[in-house]
């Protein structure tokens, strides 16, 4: 594991936001959807494709608050422009879980 200082770290931007859509993306090559996600004011809506079709089903993904790296470039993937990172972590058989807070908290919030 490669070490990183406290400076480093700090130029990461985590901040939460809110999933205001889900859709199918089809013409990914893994199963993924297409996440709008509402990052408050200073950053706005952000747009991510998310591999977590295995745990999630995109109703019950709408109005869920999640954790993204909003500081990256955004990055082709096919024909869709993802524009932050969601955050989550593999389970034992490669799937992703959401990194998620476990209470309500303002849209835009960054971690401390």
């Amino acid at each position: 594991m490669k070490k990183i200082t406290w400076k480093e770290f700090e130029q990461v931007e985590l901040r939460v936001g809110t999933i205001i859509s889900a859709r199918d993306f089809p013409e990914a090559q893994k199963k993924a959807y297409k996440l709008e996600v509402d990052f408050g004011e200073e950053i706005g809506i952000r747009k991510s494709s998310a591999q977590i079709t295995h745990h999630y089903n995109k109703e019950e993904l709408t109005g869920k608050q999640v954790i993204g790296v909003v500081n990256f470039p955004a990055k082709q993937i096919g024909p869709f422009m993802s524009e932050c990172l969601i955050t989550g972590f593999y389970d034992e058989s490669g799937y992703v879980l959401l990194a998620v807070p476990d209470r309500s908290i303002k849209n835009g919030t960054k971690l401390g």
